[in-house]
């Protein structure tokens, strides 16, 4: 029996997908000293998703809800206890293939100094593409039009040190970009951020999502900085909860508190004081306001 048009389609565009995590499970296994199992904590859940080439997907959850879990097998950094997940095609359990995985999936980590290694910001860009055999010409080059993406061609000559923390994740951005990925995972990358430089990194994620047609997936616990996403997933206890677009997930305010996380500040405000529809932006705010007086 053939399948109907809908499921040969979804078919498709699943097997098209840049990531692909088919049944997986997780677990982190703890030993005591004499190497005996402990305990067993699940980390991800038979979970199977996609995300399509040039998506901008935001993941969301509570502690423990396997998030950077997540976001660690996209580039093979931890590996499926059971399933599997492939990346352009690239199965990550093939050790042949890592290294080709994470110049496809870069990442992002919360701390930006723990990826800074070099003197000067152009030389700590340089490194990656320096590790992937890039000849001189074509790195020089890669390195200037990433600092030039970030805004920080400028100061490529500075030490990393004496920038502030939006900057120095901006570096660990373009040393990623000079290695051109299709994709760049951001785990927590604005956690340890005072305001202006979480708005900094949430721009720039959109702007070499929207711009550059980078594949962006957003690990974050914070509200505000999924609404310009395509699509979010919430997970539980390594399961998906929640999916659709922002305006979907957040209409479902009540839900999302019971798995222990708040609405944008704008939303929650505007479903307080009885505003219609699913408020997501400042603009869209007044906008609703303004109707509601008239």
């Amino acid at each position: 029996m053939l399948p109907c048009i809908g499921q040969e389609e979804a078919r498709i565009e699943r097997d098209k997908a840049l990531v692909r995590f088919e049944n997986v499970t997780f677990e982190y296994i703890r030993r005591d000293e004499e190497g005996n199992v402990d305990s067993i904590t699940t980390a991800l859940d038979d979970l199977s998703l996609h995300i399509k080439k040039g998506e901008f997907v935001a993941i969301l959850g509570s502690n423990g809800s396997g998030k950077s879990t997540f976001a660690r097998h996209i580039n093979a950094l931890l590996k499926p206890t059971e399933g599997k997940v492939l990346i352009a095609g690239m199965d990550t359990g093939d050790d042949d293939k890592v290294l080709d995985i994470r110049q496809h999936a870069g990442m992002v980590f919360q701390n930006p100094d723990n990826q800074i290694i070099a003197e000067t910001i152009e030389e700590d860009v340089a490194f990656g593409p320096e590790n992937m055999g890039v000849p001189t010409a074509e790195m020089r080059q890669r390195v200037d039009d990433a600092l030039k993406r970030v805004g920080l061609y400028k100061k490529r000559l500075a030490s990393p040190n004496r920038l502030s923390g939006g900057q120095k994740q901006k570096v660990a951005i373009a040393g990623i970009l000079a290695m051109k990925p299709e994709c760049i995972i951001f785990d927590e990358p604005t956690a340890m951020l005072d305001p202006s430089g979480r708005r900094m990194i949430v721009e720039t994620a959109q702007k070499l999502n929207k711009k550059d047609g980078i594949t962006i997936i957003l690990i974050t616990h914070n509200m505000e900085e999924t609404v310009g996403a395509d699509r979010i997933i919430v997970l539980e206890k390594g399961q998906i909860v929640m999916e659709g677009t922002p305006r979907q997930v957040f209409s479902k305010g009540d839900r999302l508190k019971e798995l222990g996380m708040e609405l944008p500040v704008v939303t929650e405000l505007a479903q307080r004081i009885g505003l219609s529809g699913c408020v997501l932006t400042r603009e869209e705010f007044v906008d609703a306001y303004k109707k509601a007086l008239r």
